[in-house]
């Protein structure tokens, strides 16, 4: 053909340096751009060939060469697909947004092609010139009869296209790189970005330096296959070495038997894996594959707990893998990593619209070709079809959970303290995961054993009916007019009406009451984590029959013995005209109980709503003063029958009262928490008066 020159045709005024400069926020996408429309190129083909619209070689198959040359400046990237004639290089490529692809689905979709060709909004080429002074495209089609064809341009808006000298079919992209972007041309940058962008492409790539020396390697002659490539015949000598006797002499013993070899110029390795583990069904891949899977693309070499394939056909295509990964602490690894792709093609890093907020903590990959991409394939556009896939892994994680807890108990509970954060995350964000998790999510008690909610809210239930059956009980008019009113939900259920959960928020801490629990055998769980206050305080609303309440909370009713409240009134006033005088805290309430243990002398109740409150104020640091500012008003139980409480009871009048009430106020606040610094001071100086008065 004769040269021709023309103008580009672009459907929109000034667009060439719109894509040019802001089409692609990173530059380095132009290696994904070209690589996959040279897969898309060798997928045409090979559908064509199965369609037989035309005949493939003997011994084709499919390949991308990127070809990078630091001192030329340019970068080349070839294929053996399909190629191009004259006038679908001008259509293509001289039409901006013209879509090849696009156009080659439309014409075949009656012949049995689907939809995994890459490209679909006929830019990609253009992003060459993000990097590129000058692209060169040498294409020879598939056709019979067709010319190679050579296409030119300085990132203008001119072209020049002339006949070219390409022999094979396919075609060569070269890229003539400007000043500021020549790292491109540079072997190991070059395999970053390919490793980054392209590890997964469906098409075989292969990287290689320019006039680089040629490498080999040495094989057994019977793995010998390209004969030709063999650059010499090698004989190994055999190898032995010294081993002592039981006499003390040594002889010579066979290490390696002599060996014949040949050397040949090292195969090339493709940089990418064309079949990753996402695409095969979940009985093909075993554990190991999972494993190391997650160590490649992660590199994260602590093995995940566990993991959920995904595989699904309709009603949309969506493939991939979640990994719960192991997390030290609560704050460790906050942000995970989900990689999306489009047809094994790496669009980004945890786009937030896929995934649920609250599975962010989560690492995997997920394939989804029917994502409503932008033109850069870089965001998704909105759309409701997005909401459905969010659902979907919602779902799917939320059924691998059940599953779990149904069927595989103790892994499960193995699992739990480093999967609890987001679950229960997932639960204050989503109600209908939180709706199906609800009665899966487990609680540890003080006993080191995992019960769900249902299963502690029955056995708190067997505990009271066993307390009543001993007790004289209620009558059965009454037990029937308070089952009906909890049926009544639409009714608001009274404080005093609920069961109460026990909770524990830090185990060395609030142990005195553990022990005090334990040996009425009594229960409560473990709530340690940060996210837990607001974790209980959802459950609450979403179930008004019962409460949590920590440990310390309500320790008077938990483990006070039932009296009559006249029985302790000259304790009650004692006591309390002893602890108002020496503590001079007027939010102060005193209570005077029987404690169901004689080993505790007092101990400190709080509001659980004000405490809660103030846990909520410290994790969002509202707090700046002390812990106690937002602690609310505090009640210190006295147990009657501790030896120290008979002790001030009997000798108000006495010169120690004062020293001994501070004592026992100061050990009961340091059970439910620690001591401000001078508090601390006082009670260190306390300690040693009450020691001296011990040696007089």
């Amino acid at each position: 053909m004769s040269e021709k020159s023309g103008s580009l045709s672009i459907t929109s005024e000034n667009i060439f340096p719109v894509i040019k400069k802001w089409l692609y926020s990173d530059h380095d996408i132009f290696y994904r751009e070209l690589v996959s429309n040279a897969c898309d190129a060798i997928t045409k083909r090979e559908k064509l060939g199965m369609m037989g619209e035309t005949e493939l070689p003997d011994d084709y198959k499919g390949k991308v060469t990127v070809e990078v040359d630091p001192e030329k400046k340019t970068i080349k990237i070839t294929d053996n697909g399909i190629g191009m004639t004259e006038d679908e290089v001008d259509k293509y490529i001289n039409q901006i947004a013209f879509s090849g692809a696009t156009d080659f689905l439309e014409k075949y979709k009656d012949k049995g092609s689907d939809d995994q060709i890459i490209g679909h909004f006929g830019l990609g080429f253009y992003s060459a010139f993000m990097v590129a002074d000058l692209v060169y495209i040498d294409s020879l089609s598939y056709q019979d009869g067709a010319k190679a064809v050579h296409w030119e341009c300085d990132g203008g808006t001119d072209y020049t296209m002339k006949d070219g000298d390409k022999d094979t079919v396919g075609t060569t992209i070269t890229l003539f790189l400007n000043d500021d972007c020549l790292e491109f041309a540079n072997e190991y940058k070059a395999r970053e970005v390919l490793d980054k962008y392209c590890s997964f492409m469906p098409t075989e790539i292969y990287l290689n330096k320019a006039n680089a020396p040629e490498e080999y390697e040495e094989i057994d002659p019977a793995d010998k296959k390209d004969t030709d490539k063999v650059v010499e015949e090698i004989h190994k000598e055999a190898e032995y070495e010294d081993k002592k006797k039981d006499d003390g002499t040594t002889e010579k013993v066979l290490k390696t038997p002599a060996k014949d070899k040949l050397k040949i110029v090292k195969r090339p390795v493709p940089i990418n894996d064309i079949h990753p583990l996402w695409t095969k069904t979940p009985s093909e891949c075993s554990e190991e594959e999972y494993k190391d899977f997650y160590r490649k693309v992660f590199m994260d070499y602590r093995e995940p707990l566990f993991w959920i394939h995904l595989n699904m056909d309709y009603p949309f295509n969506l493939k991939g893998i979640i990994y719960f990964p192991k997390i030290n602490s609560e704050y460790d690894s906050i942000e995970g990593t989900i990689k999306l792709y489009n047809n094994q093609v790496f669009v980004a890093d945890n786009i937030k619209e896929v995934i649920p907020e609250y599975f962010m903590l989560l690492k995997g990959v997920i394939d989804c070709p029917d994502l409503p991409l932008n033109v850069s394939r870089s965001a998704l556009q909105n759309d409701g079809f997005v909401t459905k896939i969010r659902d979907y892994i919602s779902k799917k994680v939320a059924d691998k959970l059940i599953g779990m807890e149904k069927t595989e108990k103790e892994t499960y509970e193995k699992y739990w303290d480093d999967i609890s954060p987001f679950i229960k995350y997932g639960c204050l964000k989503d109600e209908k995961f939180c709706d199906k998790m609800n009665d899966y999510i487990l609680f540890k008690d003080i006993n080191d054993k995992y019960v769900t909610l249902p299963e502690l809210l029955e056995k708190d239930a067997a505990s009271h009916k066993s307390e009543d059956e001993k007790a004289e009980g209620e009558s059965e008019e009454k037990k029937d007019e308070t089952e009906k009113k909890e049926e009544k939900s639409d009714e608001p259920v009274k404080e005093e009406d609920k069961t109460a959960i026990y909770y524990v928020t830090d185990v060395k801490q609030q142990g005195q009451y553990i022990d005090m629990f334990k040996a009425n055998d009594m229960d409560a769980v473990i709530l340690d984590r940060t996210i837990d206050t607001s974790f209980i305080t959802q459950l609450e609303h979403r179930n008004q029959h019962y409460r949590f309440l920590r440990i310390d909370a309500d320790i008077s009713k938990a483990l006070s013995e039932k009296t009559d409240p006249k029985e302790l009134e000259d304790e009650q006033k004692t006591l309390e005209e002893i602890f108002k005088n020496e503590l001079k805290k007027d939010d102060l309430t005193i209570k005077v109980e029987k404690l169901k243990t004689e080993d505790i002398a007092a101990v400190i109740g709080r509001d659980e709503n004000m405490r809660r409150m103030n846990d909520m104020m410290k994790m969002y640091q509202m707090n700046g003063g002390d812990i106690s500012d937002f602690s609310g008003p505090e009640t210190l139980v006295l147990n009657v029958t501790h030896p120290l409480v008979k002790y001030l009871n009997d000798n108000k009048d006495s010169e120690n009262a004062g020293l001994i009430a501070h004592q026992l106020y100061d050990l009961a606040e340091l059970s439910n928490q620690p001591l401000a610094p001078a508090e601390m001071s006082e009670f260190v100086k306390r300690s040693n008066q009450i020691m001296e008065l011990l040696t007089k």
